[in-house]
């Protein structure tokens, strides 16, 4: 499929790839994935009113910065990219109940009318799109490696949704597949774990998991994959993410858009990023130079060089 809009930009060196990095210290990044656990310092509401007020000096928010957007986006093209749990949706205890209000599908349905705008997301883009429910829009799901284009997701049960036009890990599939049934195995005495087959990875979700129990989740999520040493594990918000070890990411999702759009590595190009999971980190990395990131609460490291 061919995805080019008007192209007429002025071109930067391309960017170096990204290596691949191994988490460690699962327990300790575990409770780290909510939000708030890295802003709170002994359990004080002091403390935590502290760390919150210097974390969003450091971090604005992107509405009280939002003429400085506008300025920045002055005669450039635009392209949006945005996360779908947590960010047009509310964070919920069941994962399948992440529903998407009419009123943030009219918002992004008129922005799709005046810019390319892709939802990037951890989940399959079958289920991200069964929420969103508009073909206007590229999908790119499981975290980037299954990704569609606008009008190539067509929700009649004749036709059917299979029309992609980038896959990145099709050979992992049965992989995937087989490890899915051995996490929904190994976890089910666990109280409140899901394990939820995104097609090209498995998220594992400990959100309702108590405490005491993360580090039972971590194990035998981990000793499963003893036997798959091409899949990876890393970690979002209260999941853990069981991907394949290649080097594609969310991040590199969006440099594929980006260079199908040709608007890659483009002067008068602005990509805008929205998202709010650590997952998004690997798309931030690419815009720290070129772009405007918008997140709330992750406790990785966010890239702002001269970004929001």
């Amino acid at each position: 499929m061919h995805m080019a809009h008007d192209s007429n930009c002025e071109h930067d060196d391309p960017p170096k790839l990204t290596p691949l990095h191994t988490d460690n210290g699962w327990l300790h990044d575990m409770s780290l994935s909510s939000p708030t656990a890295a802003l709170v310092s002994n359990g004080s509401s002091g403390s935590f009113d502290h760390s919150y007020r210097a974390w969003t000096k450091k971090y604005p928010s992107a509405l009280s910065a939002f003429d400085q957007i506008v300025v920045r986006g002055e005669g450039k093209k635009i392209a949006l990219f945005l996360d779908y749990d947590g960010t047009l949706s509310p964070i919920v205890d069941e994962p399948d109940n992440a529903v998407m209000s009419d009123q943030m599908r009219q918002v992004v349905r008129n922005a799709a009318m005046h810019l390319p705008t892709a939802i990037v997301s951890g989940r399959s883009c079958d289920k991200v799109f069964d929420f969103v429910k508009l073909t206007e829009l590229y999908y790119a799901g499981s975290h980037g490696m299954d990704i569609m284009g606008p009008g190539s997701i067509n929700s009649s049960k004749k036709q059917g949704k299979e029309v992609k036009i980038f896959q990145a890990a099709t050979e992992f599939l049965p992989m995937i597949d087989e490890v899915f049934r051995l996490l929904t195995d190994k976890t089910k005495a666990i109280n409140g774990v899901k394990v939820e087959n995104n097609r090209f990875c498995v998220s594992v979700h400990y959100r309702n998991v108590e405490q005491k129990d993360w580090q039972l989740v971590a194990e035998r999520t981990n000793h499963v994959l003893e036997a798959y040493p091409r899949l990876r594990l890393t970690h979002g918000r209260r999941v853990l993410e069981v991907r394949p070890v290649i080097d594609w990411n969310k991040g590199k999702a969006v440099e594929f858009l980006l260079e199908s759009l040709e608007l890659a590595n483009c002067k008068n190009v602005l990509p805008i990023y929205i998202g709010d999971d650590r997952t998004d980190e690997d798309a931030f990395k690419g815009f720290r130079n070129s772009g405007v990131i918008c997140t709330k609460g992750i406790t990785c490291p966010v890239f702002s060089d001269g970004s929001i």
